[in-house]
């Protein structure tokens, strides 16, 4: 008969800091992970900064002059560092003509400094959405982030006003912001369940993959800053119940039958904790906050499960048995299991 009397629970006590780091690509330009596990205390949640613009939206308009644009003022991350731009102007160069397209990216790069990158030109006047080729936009360095294009086809290269409609700012095609693609936050992976190596520890998942805009068909870096619990063991512990999904099944009765439907649902997980004087105790310093709990089956063994949640404590102080704690894992994601 298998049980657990030699099991062993610890709860996250401590974070140990990486400062902005450059997350690993899975190679589907859509998973990014970077670690273990992620605390999600409050104060110590990871911070995702994928490169790209987070304040300002279609900054760029004409100006007056010739061949000169407006900027107006925005925020955007370059290698984890945000960058504030404060409004002012920049020029391009037109194609040498007669009636070629030419593209020219204007960009910001890593040092938060704005760039005016110009592209190929076509041999007539049709535009391409194929970077780095003739008609085409620009390369722009791995770690620059596109704020605009600006499309000329005029019949010579005489200086002009640029206009409304040859300034380009739709976002995730002619502009990178850092929230295009959206991602879902997986602080401890999805452990032994997960579908691949990326997905096992903490990572990110976007909405849809990047494009290969950057030069060398390169994408754009993602970063995190993100803590890693440090654990302690509880002592006086017993009954773990991780927080699993369950389902529940229903019928609807019809003449000569019946048909079934389905739902589910994410339970919390449990322990119980015996306490000394139970307000002293170390455990009480977690309660009502967000914090991984970490369970092993067998001590000696390495297989273990993580639950990350919002942990309820409810005390019992009886008059002639131990002091103890219902403690109760809110968790927003089911407990991911590990073999080691």
């Amino acid at each position: 008969m298998s049980t657990s009397s030699k099991a062993k629970i610890s709860i996250e006590t401590g974070q140990t800091l990486t400062d902005f780091a450059k997350m690993t690509d899975s190679g589907d330009h859509q998973l990014f992970s970077l670690g273990t596990i992620w605390s999600g205390k409050s104060g110590f949640e990871p911070d995702i900064r994928p490169n790209g613009m987070v304040s300002g939206r279609n900054v760029v308009s004409p100006h007056a002059s010739n061949d000169t644009v407006n900027i107006a003022a925005f925020t955007a991350y370059s290698k984890g560092t945000e960058h504030t731009q404060v409004a002012t102007t920049d020029t391009i160069t037109r194609g040498s003509g007669p009636a070629k397209a030419k593209i020219i990216a204007i960009t910001m790069d890593c040092t938060g400094t704005l760039a005016v990158i110009p592209g190929e030109e076509g041999s007539d006047t049709t535009f391409n959405e194929i970077v780095g080729t003739a008609g085409g936009p620009p390369y722009i360095p791995v770690s620059s982030v596109a704020i605009a294009q600006v499309r000329t086809t005029v019949s010579d290269s005489t200086p002009q006003p640029i206009t409304a409609a040859e300034i380009f700012q739709v976002v995730g095609d002619h502009t990178e912001r850092y929230d295009f693609p959206t991602w879902e936050t997986f602080n401890l992976g999805k452990g032994l369940n997960a579908d691949s190596s990326a997905e096992q520890q903490s990572h990110i998942k976007l909405s849809s993959a990047l494009d290969p805009v950057h030069t060398g068909d390169a994408y754009k870096d993602i970063y995190v800053k993100y803590y890693t619990p440090v654990f302690a063991e509880l002592p006086r512990t017993s009954d773990f119940v991780p927080a699993e999904i369950a389902f529940s099944v229903s019928s609807t009765e019809f003449y000569n039958g019946a048909i079934a439907s389905s739902s589910s649902a994410l339970g919390a997980g449990a322990f119980t904790a015996l306490l000394g004087d139970g307000i002293t105790d170390a455990i009480l310093t977690a309660k009502d906050q967000v914090t991984t709990v970490k369970f092993w089956p067998d001590r000696n063994k390495s297989p273990f499960i993580l639950t990350q949640g919002g942990l309820g404590i409810g005390r019992t102080f009886p008059v002639g048995d131990q002091n103890a704690a219902a403690v109760t894992i809110a968790a927003e994601a089911a407990s991911a299991d590990f073999s080691s």
